[in-house]
């Protein structure tokens, strides 16, 4: 098993960070070389299986991402949008694949994280698993289909704890909409309505968004038009299927020249 590609996952004590250790020590694909956590968590320092309440794994969780990359093939992040900027510096330079969860950039932030990826393998999704991105391609081809008189309104629904909103998903999915109307979804991008806002206009891509409890995550895709409606639905009920999904994305990364994919590409479905 230890001459399998080695794979470092950041934010190890995380939800996301802890479901991935549990894949990849499962996984007959992927070995897992490294963990790291920010500067001064109680983790830092310690077996990474003792910090995860079970046996010795031998991997020490770090904070420093340079060391820790070093003897790795792979980086799967789920973190934040400026440590995942760091990460996707680090990752590059030493020719990493980098897998990457995080949601909640900013446009600066995309074009430097495809500014690293000219250099390396780097695959970045809103959503890692299957479904979700057969629905990307459905919500396209409904829009191409639909013309203006169908209202389009996005809504999704996540934990109390997701910091984010709209989701990463629920952009995917307003994006794969607003390419298959044509347009930029930056023109047309409803996000907020509170108060007297006046009537709909005509041709929005409107989103909502809930948070409340454990709810892993679901999305909803309605086209509303005169006196029908077209919608189009992923629940999530297993936070697994996010990490097997960056573990197929880790594998086929491996494989790849250098440069930007996403999920669609990994399933082959672009």
């Amino acid at each position: 098993m230890s001459d399998l590609p080695g794979v470092v996952v950041t934010g190890v004590s995380g939800r996301m960070g802890r479901m991935l250790v549990q894949e990849i020590a499962a996984s007959d694909k992927l070995r897992l070389a490294g963990a790291i956590e920010r500067a001064g968590h109680d983790w830092v320092g310690r077996d990474l299986g003792l910090a995860m309440g079970g046996a010795e794994t031998g991997v020490i969780v770090s904070d420093d991402a340079d060391e820790a990359f070093a003897g790795a093939a792979v980086v799967i992040d789920f973190t934040a949008p400026e440590a995942t900027i760091a990460f996707g510096a680090l990752a590059a330079a030493r020719g990493l694949v980098h897998v990457i969860g995080t949601t909640g950039f900013t446009d600066d932030q995309i074009a430097a994280l495809e500014a690293a990826s000219e250099g390396a393998v780097q695959i970045r999704a809103g959503n890692m698993s299957l479904g979700v991105n057969l629905l990307t391609v459905l919500t396209r081809k409904v829009a191409e289909a639909l013309d203006a008189d169908f209202d389009i309104e996005i809504v999704e629904a996540h934990h109390n704890r997701k910091v984010d909103a709209p989701s990463g998903t629920a952009l995917m999915l307003g994006e794969a909409a607003a390419v298959g109307r044509g347009v930029a979804l930056g023109d047309v991008s409803d996000r907020g309505r509170d108060g007297i806002t006046g009537a709909r206009t005509r041709g929005d891509i409107g989103f909502s968004a809930i948070r409340g409890g454990d709810i892993v995550g679901e999305h909803d895709v309605i086209f509303a038009g005169p006196g029908e409606r077209v919608v189009l639905r992923h629940v999530a009920s297993d936070r697994a299927l996010f990490a097997r999904g960056a573990l197929k994305a880790a594998a086929w990364g491996l494989e790849r020249p250098a440069g930007f994919y996403d999920m669609l590409d990994v399933l082959g479905l672009n």
